[in-house]
């Protein structure tokens, strides 16, 4: 079967570890654009953040953000898809977490508000290239008539392993949980995940599941890499991810996005 959609997500995966994507990737990817393929961004990150790889590459369809909380063209800021966390639930496990001395962040739209600045938003500021704005969590979420679309925990990943389950008895009817990095533990609204917006994309655009390979590397990706017709984990990707892909490819310093779209996409063309 011909691959007419190729989704990637962006950290570990797409980019190098210095967050800069490799001439041989960029190229890759513009030669399956050109043959006709499309292309696109499925991540964890908010929409401003994904903007510059996405007008890098020259993506022409919607990226997947939020984890799939959001499908968005996101060179004109057209939202085709939105689903929040509800800001009573959200606040809820805001006070949760805090009582529990994690450093927590929310994002709505294309902001991301903690209550306290610190190392970790400092580390995610410098990773993401978007700033993080201080305001008070509660009384932003009691005035916020909708909802957030991602809580972001961040902390060392024994400390998260355990406050996972604690937040899952709790809340696990209410929201998804999912790890993109071992030090981040992320919360979106139950019903999506990069699987559900990858599902959805394809079918907007007319393209059959056999006909979509995903290309991922942690746990957030799980469920897209299962949907799709060719699921693969990269080879810096965590075991469990691994074991779950139909091909493992090589690590993102080895250009692993391009050796997959060359062998798996443009071949096939041939």
């Amino acid at each position: 079967m011909t691959i007419r959609l190729v989704a990637m997500d962006l950290d570990d995966t797409l980019l190098s570890d210095d967050w800069t994507i490799s001439s041989r990737v960029v190229q890759a990817v513009q030669r399956a654009q050109a043959q006709g393929v499309k292309m696109t961004i499925a991540t964890g990150r908010m929409s401003i953040s994904a903007r510059p790889y996405a007008e890098q590459l020259g993506l022409d369809v919607p990226v997947i953000t939020y984890h799939g909380a959001m499908i968005q063209h996101v060179l004109s800021g057209d939202i085709l898809f939105r689903r929040v966390i509800p800001s009573a639930v959200a606040g809820e496990i805001v006070w949760y977490v805090a009582q529990r001395g994690v450093y927590v962040q929310v994002y709505l739209k294309d902001r991301v508000i903690t209550t306290e600045l610190n190392e970790w938003s400092r580390e995610y500021a410098r990773m993401a290239s978007v700033p993080i704005e201080k305001e008070d969590l509660s009384s932003l979420l009691s005035q916020e008539p909708e909802g957030v679309e991602k809580i972001l925990m961040m902390g060392e990943e024994a400390d998260l392993d355990r406050l996972a389950p604690l937040l899952g008895q709790r809340y696990g009817e209410k929201v998804h949980i999912t790890k993109s990095k071992p030090h981040f533990l992320e919360m979106t609204d139950r019903t999506v995940n990069k699987g559900v917006a990858l599902a959805a994309l394809a079918e907007h655009l007319g393209i059959a599941q056999a006909e979509v390979m995903a290309i991922g590397d942690s746990f957030n990706d799980l469920e897209m890499i299962k949907y799709a017709g060719i699921g693969v984990a990269m080879g810096n990707a965590r075991s469990e991810i691994k074991e779950q892909a139909d091909i493992v490819t090589v690590t993102n310093q080895e250009d692993g996005v391009a050796e997959a779209i060359e062998r798996y996409v443009l071949a096939r063309m041939l």
